[in-house]
């Protein structure tokens, strides 16, 4: 009796934006990774993300592990594309005053 052994392809793929994907769906390499590091095991984070296989989160998490380096260089260029993002929203849109704003606004169309 023989055991056939197959490498599989990492559920990982890139879309146009540059941003890493889980598994053919859109839940991305930073959501699953950061549920791992915070503590959530495969199976809370296939709860969370319901479109997500258990198999894939396995395989993605154990990639992280042997390729740690790699992938944190990745998040942290995704944190600071963010943060960049955030800073022209706030610029552009001052965050100061925002729910006294908006609860005004309800006030008015009610």
């Amino acid at each position: 009796m023989s055991l056939t052994i197959s490498k599989e392809p990492i559920p990982l793929a890139t879309d146009a934006d540059g941003v890493v994907r889980v598994g053919g769906t859109r839940v991305s390499l930073d959501s699953v990774i950061f549920a791992f590091k915070e503590g959530s095991t495969p199976e809370e984070i296939v709860q969370q993300y319901t479109t997500l296989d258990l198999a894939d989160v396995y395989a993605v998490i154990t990639y992280y592990l042997q390729h740690q380096s790699d992938i944190e260089t990745y998040l942290d260029g995704r944190r600071a594309q963010r943060e960049e993002i955030r800073n022209e929203i706030e610029a552009r849109f001052d965050p100061q005053g925002i729910r006294d704003r908006l609860l005004a606004r309800r006030k008015r169309t009610t």
